[in-house]
């Protein structure tokens, strides 16, 4: 009976709220759930399904998406799928793509707006052992350095290069899989990891020495929001052009309320979240994806302007870091500032009245992180 109500207080909410969206005329297309039919929605996720979108599963299981009107289906990520592509080309409505990644398809043409900046805070690390001398980017001259690539290495460069580091002469770049296997072999000396994926990879593996599993003594972190060089990661984004249009603005303004309902029972309900995320088909075992909810949950909450309410300071760091930080190639994310609506908060804004004015904790200032138990490979 409690959720019946706040759902029809945030279809309220939604409703008062969007008067200030514009007003279509009568051959506009019409609102989302105008007629009481669902409106479908594509939305293209940035990876496989795992933690980090849970979220979104959990607005769609819980029939948060629908009490606004809208049917969304999830489309799932993976290696050869550029979210922010597949929305620029009209094959999805929204897309979660990193900041910097986005912003340089939009540089070569993508009409693609960020309108609910999700993740305020950067999760990458890069993970050395404890006993190698590594504790900072000044560390790493001389060593052997893996990333990843694909657009995932700025950060590191960024913080190599403040620390005066050249990042093509200066260490020995190796190219890195997505897991952390050259770590734990000693083939490299430091690591790039997601604070909520690969970094728990390392305490999931046996230490061979002991016949136990490592721990967070074995290992040292370089944490870029300490270093100075962290950028912004995932973030919804929405088609410029069509959001010209009203009705698009209301629909963008019921997705984002729907997904803020979404993160924070994520934030209220880890374990259960850590459940729907399995049962949606992910193949990480459940240790580590309650790991990888407690952990995406940091990087959320707290939201003290609101949760996907773009920060302008973080927002410049990203650009600047995105336009001046060249990569072993040479090359720079971007070689301009963005231009046009690279970013908007008119809708999120709105979102977070609505959820907030139906109840709903938009900014977490309670949230403690929970201490998790990771098991032998995740399991």
């Amino acid at each position: 009976m409690r959720r019946t109500r706040i759902f029809a207080s945030i279809i309220a909410a939604s409703t008062l709220i969007l008067a200030g969206c514009g007003t279509a005329d009568e051959t506009a297309t019409p609102a989302p759930g105008a007629s009481g039919a669902l409106t479908p929605i594509k939305l293209q996720l940035q990876w496989f399904y795992q933690a980090q979108f849970a979220g979104y599963i959990a607005a769609v299981d819980q029939g948060f998406y629908k009490e606004q009107g809208l049917d969304v289906e999830l489309i799932e990520g993976g290696v050869d799928i550029v979210p922010q592509t597949v929305l620029a080309q009209g094959k999805a409505d929204y897309a979660v793509a990193w900041v910097p990644k986005a912003l340089a398809s939009r540089e070569q043409g993508a009409g693609i707006t960020d309108v609910g900046q999700i993740f305020a805070r950067s999760g990458t690390y890069q993970v050395a052992w404890a006993d190698s001398g590594i504790k900072t980017a000044a560390d790493l001259k001389g060593k052997k350095v893996g990333n990843w690539g694909f657009g995932n290495e700025f950060e590191l460069f960024a913080g190599m290069t403040k620390a005066g580091i050249d990042p093509g002469k200066d260490v020995t770049l190796v190219q890195q899989q997505f897991d952390m296997q050259a770590l734990l072999k000693k083939e490299i000396d430091a690591a790039q990891a997601m604070s909520y994926n690969e970094y728990a990879q390392l305490l999931e593996a046996k230490n061979p020495a002991t016949g136990k599993l490592y721990t967070a003594a074995d290992f040292s972190i370089i944490d870029w929001k300490t270093e100075g060089s962290s950028m912004l990661q995932d973030a919804v984004w929405a088609n410029t052009e069509k959001l010209d249009d009203p009705a698009y603005q209301q629909q963008t303004v019921k997705f984002l309320t729907a997904t803020i309902q979404g993160w924070a029972f994520c934030r209220d309900n880890a374990e259960k979240c850590r459940d729907l995320v399995i049962a949606k088909g992910s193949k990480l075992g459940k240790s580590h994806q309650l790991w990888q909810m407690n952990e995406v949950n940091k990087l959320i909450w707290p939201a003290t302007g609101g949760i996907g309410v773009i920060d302008e300071a973080a927002w410049k760091q990203t650009v600047d870091i995105s336009q001046t930080t060249k990569n072993q190639t040479g090359d720079s994310v971007l070689t301009k500032a963005p231009e046009g609506l690279a970013y908007t908060n008119d809708y999120i804004n709105k979102a977070v009245e609505a959820a907030k004015t139906a109840g709903v904790d938009v900014n977490g200032t309670g949230f403690a992180p929970a201490t998790v138990t990771l098991e032998e490979g995740g399991a």
